[in-house]
């Protein structure tokens, strides 16, 4: 493995174990070289998942996309990147356990939006009116009345 502070390619495992509910094994990895520790994940490789866009395009399920919206919908928030990766895991466990080879963007969307909702309301909502891509003020503001309904506490 390749450290990624020197680019050497000499790197030893100090400490192995499981996470993910035993789905993934993740190594602490020390660089022979520089001494630079880092963390690594194994995981097994998965056959490959089609997502279908909304203009009807496919293309492959990439978790980092995933994981990129769930940040920006969480900066400046006290959502911790244990918990968005959390939040991935999930979401990505559900996706597979669907079925079959592909999926729809919206599908996926919303399986975000079902664990974010109760996570943190500001998230939800960043994270909702790129999902949802609300067209005026009105459907904006009409997510935001359903969610205070749902009774979830404002920040």
């Amino acid at each position: 493995m390749k450290c990624p502070q020197c680019h050497k390619n000499s790197s030893r495992v100090v400490d192995s174990r499981p996470a993910d509910n035993g789905h993934v094994i993740r190594r602490r990895r020390e660089c022979e070289n520089c001494g630079y520790r880092f963390t690594t994940f194994e995981r097994v490789e998965e056959i490959p998942l089609l997502v279908i866009k909304k203009n009807g395009n496919r293309e492959e399920f990439n978790r980092d996309k995933i994981l990129r919206g769930i940040m920006r919908a969480a900066e400046k928030r006290p959502v911790g990147m244990d918990k968005i990766t959390e939040i991935v895991d999930k979401v990505e466990s559900k996706v597979r356990a669907v079925g079959g080879n592909e999926i729809s963007s919206q599908a996926i969307g919303q399986y975000i939006m079902d664990i974010l909702v109760d996570v943190d309301d500001v998230t939800y909502i960043r994270f909702a009116s790129v999902y949802r891509q609300f067209k005026d003020m009105r459907a904006f503001a009409q997510e935001l009345n359903d969610l205070m309904k749902r009774g979830h506490k404002q920040d």
